[in-house]
């Protein structure tokens, strides 16, 4: 049921029958588009009951083709055992450990589709793992590109998976202008490669959308008051917004719409300043440093659609420092009893400042997005442990600004 592709800046379509990168009149990113109504008269919600729990249960709002999968999706939703009404949404119980699992499954569905040979990839850490680890399922070349302090478990994974890794001395933005280099080569299209980044195929979003079809279903049909995501490349934001507006299509679900949270670092924010500021797209962000590596993209090639859903759902950007981070990825272990990735805990300390302002009052159901496991950092939590409380005595504490009714550091 996959009829085009559809740039999201001038809505300009391009057929679905072969691989595409982004929109080639102005760099808008595509999203896959379905003969919904066709769909909403031969597949009822009703008809998930019973089906495998992973996220190709969606599949007639999946493109058709033979999935490569490790059994990714239909992560649980746990309720919170400090706040009522609060969920956890754990994506570290995906495969490779993170949500980038359920991106990567669908990218390289399409890539093994379409025949393609040699997947390129700049990454902080988990979607190197990820695309990996499905590239070696379908028998591709993954290459793939990664700053040099990466997590260890993400440079070792890839390794393992036997994938052609090439660090860089510098952050994610660096890692993508390799790949740039690489597709102005001779031997790229001769040799059948092509580049899985970040929003610039559309596929990974598709994947993506699945956590909210997940939110909506596990949620009996009615979708939250609020989700809060970490926000680095923005792509599961993109996805469950889509997803929102295809379920409302097939009748899944009202026009209801949840406010969408994005935290980011405090040491990476473009998406939380551009947002402070008022403006349709972000800046790029000098000197990027925090420990949640996934955070550590200094500009979103998405930014103009993530400012967007902030502002058509009435959301917010939140900022978090490192020292935060750090504390609630404790806190969470030792209260609800998950290990989450540090992006992941940072979800608490913005719930924690939303409700803190009343943005969220104490019935508001929110689900709170960890995206991660912990166990994929343990060299750099425990490298923290010992480095952030010199770090703190020595830096000068950063000036306070209004978000939405918060004050915090960028």
């Amino acid at each position: 049921m996959l009829t085009h592709l559809e740039c999201t800046r001038c809505e300009e379509r391009y057929p679905a029958d072969r691989p595409q990168s982004v929109c080639p009149k102005d760099g808008g990113v595509l999203y896959a588009r379905y003969d919904l109504l066709t769909i909403k008269r031969t597949f009822s919600s009703a008809r998930l009951a019973g089906r495998a729990p992973t996220m190709w249960r969606y599949d007639a709002v999946l493109p058709e083709a033979d999935p490569v999968s490790a059994g990714e999706g239909f992560t649980p939703m746990l309720a919170s055992r400090e706040y009522p009404n609060v969920f956890i949404k754990d994506e570290g119980l995906n495969p490779t450990g993170s949500f980038k699992a359920r991106g990567l499954s669908a990218a390289v569905t399409m890539a093994r589709h379409f025949g393609l040979k040699k997947l390129a990839i700049p990454s902080a850490g988990n979607a190197a793992g990820a695309l990996a680890a499905y590239a070696a399922i379908a028998g591709l070349e993954a290459h793939i590109f990664m700053p040099k302090d990466v997590p260890a478990a993400n440079r070792i994974e890839c390794d393992y998976y036997s994938a052609h890794v090439t660090l860089i001395d510098g952050l994610i933005s660096d890692c993508a202008r390799k790949v740039a280099e690489l597709k102005n080569s001779d031997v790229w299209e001769k040799d059948g490669w092509f580049d899985v980044s970040t929003t610039k195929e559309p596929y990974r979003v598709e994947g993506k959308k699945t956590m909210g079809y997940e939110v909506a279903e596990q949620l009996g049909w009615k979708l939250p008051a609020g989700i809060i995501y970490p926000t680095g490349g923005g792509v599961g934001l993109l996805g469950m917004w889509k997803a929102f507006d295809e379920m409302e299509t097939l009748g899944w679900i009202g026009s209801e719409r949840p406010k969408m949270i994005a935290i980011q670092s405090a040491g990476c924010a473009p998406i939380v300043k551009a947002w402070d500021e008022g403006k349709l797209v972000a800046e790029m962000w000098s000197n990027a440093s925090t420990l949640a590596s996934g955070l550590r993209v200094p500009k979103p090639y998405a930014d103009y659609l993530i400012l967007d859903i902030l502002k058509q759902s009435k959301g917010a950007a939140i900022g978090a420092t490192d020292e935060e981070i750090l504390e609630a990825t404790r806190h969470w272990a030792k209260v609800e009893g998950i290990f989450a990735a540090p992006e992941g805990a940072a979800c608490l300390v913005a719930y924690r400042k939303l409700r803190a302002s009343g943005f969220f009052k104490p019935d508001d159901t929110v689900v709170l997005f960890n995206t991660g496991s912990g166990l994929k950092y343990l060299d750099v939590l425990d490298t923290a442990k010992a480095i952030l409380p010199v770090k703190l005595a020595r830096s000068a504490k950063p000036a306070a600004r209004q978000i939405g009714g918060i004050i915090g550091p960028y």
